[in-house]
């Protein structure tokens, strides 16, 4: 099932068949949105090593407590060095709280202005996209993984160049106080960069896999959710629960092998300081011994050596953030680098004249996969007229929602041009086209906000007046009945509300503002017989002034056309009045008659 649910060219969750990604090529890609976090995470960084080199001081302070006023006898000595380790402490702590405020804000307006483009990208791509891209995974990129990026820019970059320059001074202060023992601790270095490049590539794969789960699984938990209602009616819940659990388990498993990839990392970095610190205490006690090394030498390198334990002890932790990090990084820029066919042309066309006519001329439509299942339309010639409602019929499946969608540009011909008052679709501006084409789909979608706002959203600066006449062509006066009228919130996709009820506020949606062309996929199939009759009589008020094409079912939806197009075989087979095409189309004749039985 999760086959069939993710585009596989999205996916790297394949054991035998691993996308490697550079992980500092795809954080590199991060720039163009953190570039104005940069100084302040440049101060967060100096803050924190700043706070890092004082912690690292204490050891030397310490030294100079043992080999002087401790060693000369000297109590009145102790009060300087003991108010410099105030004073570190006081500096450290300080610092640490800085770097926390400096970091955070920025990197929360960078996942802010991320969320913003993916939102803005999202909307923006074509509904083949949405059609092919499940929803969970959108939200898990827009949730989670922008999560993971903005905690990775607040700490996990800052740390790792900290940490590794903190590493390096460490290891300059040991070789100073004694370069025998400060090369044990450098020789550390190339087993930690052998087994973390080990590491890389194998918890690479489990994060992009980790996080594709996660996008799995939400989107059954969205299925679930919004089909509840079937679910429950069919029976089929343990069915949903068995596949969350499975999908459940499967991302626990991955996140139980991530662990382990961690752990053997962690392991090793924390046994390899802690070997070389058993050998260097060995080492110092025996130069003490031979008169060497000074006592506060061999403290004072042994606490510099405990304070790298934590550069030492971060590098997996830090590591698998990074990683995760560029698997978020590079699943996001999946959604940002997908073409965007349907866009505004260079030079956008403004028709001179606003008439509403609407030619089809040459359309062919076939989706990417046409190579195998032919396509839709071919060769199709349809014309309106300014004002003329043409009704449009066909078989199930013969293309008539396609058709319609061609008309707005949500989906682009593939041959042959739309011509809105003669000017070709394509080379006008979309918001232009979407002003003067207004859609009313069969399936209607509804948001969870206000009627208000669900009706005004094509049109938001609609007046009260303009609002109050959709509302009462498409016959939904029902919602003054409402706890709060026109501004009481429907519930999600608009459930609470019967289907007849969401269809007649999607018609309103549709027709407020008389739109210059109207297009109407079936709009009345959730209405009963009595309340489609009355806004049929309602709309003809409407389509007297606006080109319509209509899709129809139904021969009550039929005749409040003009004209009726016949769609079969890809093309328009004939066109003519109802009457017309009775008398003269077998094949239109049977169609008609084949729904009335079954509308019977």
């Amino acid at each position: 099932m999760t086959d069939l649910k993710d585009p596989p060219q999205l996916r790297t969750t394949d054991d035998t068949a691993p996308v490697r990604i550079s992980t500092f090529g795809t954080l590199k890609r991060l720039l163009p949105f953190a570039r104005p976090a940069i100084p302040a995470l440049l101060a967060s960084g100096v803050t924190a090593g700043i706070a890092t080199l004082a912690g690292l001081a204490f050891p030397l302070v310490i030294q100079w407590i043992i080999d002087g006023p401790l060693t000369d006898g000297n109590a009145s000595g102790l009060w300087l060095p003991g108010a410099v380790l105030v004073l570190l402490g006081v500096v450290e702590a300080a610092l640490f709280w800085v770097r926390r405020m400096l970091a955070a804000r920025p990197t929360m307006r960078v996942e802010a202005d991320m969320r913003s483009a993916l939102y803005d990208k999202l909307q923006r791509l074509p509904v083949s996209f949405h059609d092919r891209f499940p929803a969970g995974q959108l939200l898990s990129r827009a949730v989670s993984d922008l999560a993971t990026i903005r905690r990775f820019l607040a700490f996990g970059a800052v740390f790792l160049v900290v940490n590794v320059l903190t590493f390096v001074i460490g290891v300059a202060v040991l070789l100073v106080l004694s370069w025998q023992l400060g090369l044990i601790i450098a020789a550390l270095a190339l087993p930690l960069v052998v087994l973390c490049l080990l590491y890389e590539t194998k918890y690479q794969v489990l994060a992009r896999r980790s996080q594709d789960q996660v996008g799995d699984l939400a989107t059954t938990v969205e299925e679930s959710v919004l089909g509840i209602r079937i679910l429950k009616a069919f029976g089929r819940s343990a069915h949903l629960g068995r596949e969350f659990r499975r999908e459940a388990i499967a991302l626990r498993t991955t996140e139980i092998r991530k662990a382990k990839a961690v752990s053997v990392l962690w392991s090793t970095v924390i046994a390899l300081p802690e070997i070389a610190l058993g050998l260097i205490l060995f080492l110092g006690i025996r130069q003490i011994a031979d008169g060497t090394m000074t006592a506060g030498t061999l403290v004072a390198f042994f606490g510099t050596a405990m304070g790298l334990r934590w550069p030492i002890d971060s590098i997996g932790w830090l590591l698998a953030i990074a990683n995760e990090s560029a698997t978020a990084t590079h699943r996001y820029f999946e959604v940002l680098d997908e073409p965007e066919p349907i866009t505004d042309p260079a030079h956008p066309v403004v028709p001179g004249t606003s008439r509403g006519s609407l030619h089809l001329r040459g359309v062919g439509f076939g989706f990417t996969d046409a190579e195998a299942t032919g396509k839709l339309l071919h060769g199709l010639d349809l014309e309106l007229a300014p004002g003329e409602t043409v009704a449009l019929v066909g078989a199930t499946g013969s293309g008539k929602t396609v058709l319609t969608s061609l008309v707005n540009r949500l989906h682009d011909v593939t041959e042959g041009a739309v011509l809105l008052d003669g000017v070709d679709i394509r080379d006008m501006e979309l918001a232009e086209v979407r002003r003067r084409v207004a859609v009313a789909f069969e399936e209607p979608v509804l948001f969870s906000a206000s009627v208000r706002e669900n009706v005004l959203l094509g049109r938001p600066e609609a007046t009260d007046d303009e609002l109050a006449e959709a509302l009462r062509v498409a016959r939904a006066e029902f919602v003054h009945d409402l706890p709060w009228g026109l501004d009481t919130r429907i519930g999600e996709q608009g459930l609470s509300l019967s289907g007849g009820q969401r269809q007649r506020l999607a018609l309103a949606r549709a027709v407020v503002g008389r739109p210059e062309v109207l297009v109407l996929d079936d709009p009345l199939s959730a209405l009963d017989i009595h309340t489609e009759a009355q806004v049929e009589a309602a709309l003809r008020s409407v389509l007297g002034s606006t080109t319509a094409l209509v899709v129809a079912h139904r021969a009550s939806t039929v005749l409040l056309a003009d004209r009726v197009a016949l769609l079969a075989g890809g093309r328009i087979a004939a066109t003519g009045t109802h009457s017309e095409l009775m008398a003269r189309v077998p094949a239109y004749r049977d169609l008609l008659a084949s729904r009335e039985e079954v509308g019977a």
